[in-house]
């Protein structure tokens, strides 16, 4: 048996937030679905193996973790690039078919790109210099461009962000990220150039969603009745008008949460944030007891690439972000992003039980 190899070590309070978290999603889902228990059961299937992919990496240690870094993010690279030719979907290139399972790879990105950043800023002078910094955006610049590519703009996004809250933790300067912005806002027209015209619709639509609502808008229109039809307590479970009749779009998948609003209200909404508050929070907590560079930049990384997630999705149900795609974790219907949050997660327990000891 290899020497890294220990008994199972699981943080129970990280855990018992993941639990409360899918039980929930579960129970949201199976009405959102239209009660089809098919889903429900799919669904159950891929935590479940997201739970084991938690498992194994919680027993991997850091040091480990980081010299198989380089090796997981060129494999990524490659299997994202594969999605230019060998993708499949719906208006997209994002999932591969090896016959036995579909996956997206742009999902192994948001493990891969803090896990290498760390990995790279692990034995530098913190905060980083210019030369590491551009190396450092180089490294999350590449798999951001193949994801936009494909074209996945959401993903993109929550890939990027990733990377950029692991150099935000190593100290980058104020004066290099308000630079940064400077640099984002005036690539906004070049930007605008390279995107698909659906997306540029998305953009159209969120600026003024009521000059097509019965088209373009009839999306964001309907999750936005919703969400205010939910009151302060909500209609109950699997009476929200809006979801039972289907009027909300995508209700199992991106729009979820506008049907768990109108189900459970503005007090429900408040109880599932801080839910995800507080598995933020335990996740900055282990950054902040972690053994070295590399566990502290992507145990803080990986905590608040989650707020992203819950961010950007409750804006977007909301009306105040375009529609990109991004779904709300652990809550919304897919199978490789479910596993890929887990075994963040994981990643997560196996810091913590190999933190810093402090004696008092």
């Amino acid at each position: 048996m290899p020497s890294w190899v220990s008994l199972p070590r699981v943080d129970f309070v990280l855990l018992g937030l993941v639990l409360a978290v899918i039980a929930t999603g579960l129970a949201v889902l199976y009405s959102a679905s239209g009660q089809d228990a098919v889903y429900v059961e799919r669904q159950a299937v891929r935590i479940a193996v997201g739970l084991l992919a938690m498992l194994v990496f919680s027993q991997v240690p850091p040091h480990v973790l980081r010299i198989w870094t380089p090796w997981l993010y060129a494999i990524a690279i490659v299997m994202v690039a594969a999605t230019w030719f060998f993708g499949i979907g719906r208006n997209t290139q994002r999932w591969l078919d090896l016959g036995v399972v579909r996956f997206q790879p742009s999902e192994l990105m948001k493990l891969a790109v803090p896990m290498a950043v760390a990995a790279f800023l692990h034995q530098r002078i913190l905060p980083p210099g210019w030369k590491d910094t551009l190396v450092a955006l180089l490294i999350l610049a590449v798999p951001t461009f193949l994801i936009i590519r494909q074209p996945d703009l959401g993903t993109a996004l929550l890939v990027a962000s990733s990377g950029a809250f692991t150099l935000f933790l190593a100290g980058i300067r104020w004066r290099t990220i308000a630079l940064a912005g400077v640099a984002g806002i005036a690539m906004a027209p070049v930007l605008w150039m390279f995107m698909e015209e659906y997306q540029r619709n998305r953009v159209r639509t969120f600026l003024d969603p009521d000059a097509d609502p019965l088209g373009q808008g009839w999306n964001i229109i309907q999750s936005k009745i919703a969400v205010g039809s939910g009151g302060l307590t909500g209609k109950g479970w699997m009476n929200g008008t809006q979801a039972q009749l289907e009027f909300i779009p995508e209700r199992h998948t991106d729009f979820i949460l506008a049907v768990y609003a109108e189900e459970f209200g503005l007090l429900g909404v408040c109880g599932l944030l801080l839910l995800y508050l507080a598995l933020i929070g335990r996740g900055l907590y282990i950054a902040s007891v972690a053994r070295d560079t590399y566990s502290r930049l992507l145990a803080g990384s990986l905590a608040m690439t989650l707020f992203v997630y819950v961010a950007v999705n409750g804006a977007m149900v909301a009306g105040l972000l375009p529609v990109v795609g991004v779904p709300l974790p652990l809550f919304s219907y897919g199978g490789t992003s479910a596993v890929t949050l887990l075994a963040g997660f994981g990643i997560l327990m196996s810091i913590y039980s190999h933190r810093k000891f402090i004696r008092h």
